[in-house]
């Protein structure tokens, strides 16, 4: 069996994807940094490092070589959003369809991770996978549903959802690619204050109040950088939100 689809970063969002779309038995071709690792990938189905709780499927296949997913048509994306540039550099460029999972805007520049991978694989066909999604659950093959904004649209939509799509994990089809970044990426900053208020001991009413304006600002945010008002009312919004200021689950709640 041949892979038709890479993972780029083996962190615990990147490994429980790995994971999700292995579910069918599916080969997944799993990119890691560390050499200790991608040996412990293959050679003990964990990774103990960021996703120790999880027993890999025995279709996943780690590797420390960039080249090797070169020829893959679908790659996942899933890399810290300030190391994304480096990273996809160093892939040869194509006309493949790349996947941005990581939430995030470039420090220094502003950019969002759409425009940061335009320049760096230029070729590339870009869509963005966002939602409410905490890495063990969808490792753990819990219900959990996400957007899918394709720049190309849905012809697009038609090549990479049947990619995706499992019986737990379903995409949601948006074209506003801005809109499913930016939902992403302020959802962090609020759930960061949402945890300064559970520490400060402020109350649930201040939190509430905290994510109803924080929302209101997302809106404002993305409406001015020719987002949607449904995409940011939606998953990749609204429902990211939520999740993310809610939880000790989530990494920048409990910072």
């Amino acid at each position: 069996m041949t892979a038709q689809v890479g993972v780029i970063g083996a962190g615990a969002w990147g490994t429980a994807l790995a994971q999700a779309l292995a579910g069918d038995g599916s080969e997944v071709l799993l990119w890691a940094r560390e050499p200790e690792l991608i040996a412990q990938i293959n050679g003990e189905r964990r990774n103990g490092l960021y996703l120790p709780a999880v027993d890999l499927a025995p279709t996943i296949r780690a590797t420390g070589a960039l080249a090797e997913l070169a020829a893959l048509p679908v790659l996942l994306v899933v890399v810290p959003a300030q190391f994304l540039a480096s990273v996809i550099t160093g892939l040869p460029d194509g006309e493949r369809d790349l996947v941005l999972c990581a939430k995030g805007i470039e420090q220094g520049t502003g950019r969002l991770m759409a425009d940061v991978a335009a320049d760096a694989a230029p070729h590339a066909r870009l869509a963005v996978l966002s939602g409410p999604t905490f890495a063990h659950e969808v490792a753990a093959g819990l219900p959990t549903a996400v957007t899918l904004a394709c720049s190309g649209g849905e012809a697009q939509w038609d090549r990479l959802s049947p990619v995706i799509a499992r019986p737990a994990l379903r995409p949601y089809y948006s074209d506003d690619v801005t809109g499913a970044e930016i939902g992403g990426a302020v959802k962090n900053v609020l759930a960061i204050a949402c945890g300064v208020v559970e520490g400060l001991g402020l109350g649930q009413n201040a939190r509430a109040a905290l994510i109803a304006r924080g929302y209101a600002e997302m809106l404002r945010f993305g409406l001015a950088r020719g987002a949607r008002a449904e995409t940011l009312s939606g998953l990749c919004g609204l429902g990211d939100l939520v999740l993310t200021c809610s939880s000790t689950s989530s990494r920048n709640f409990s910072l």
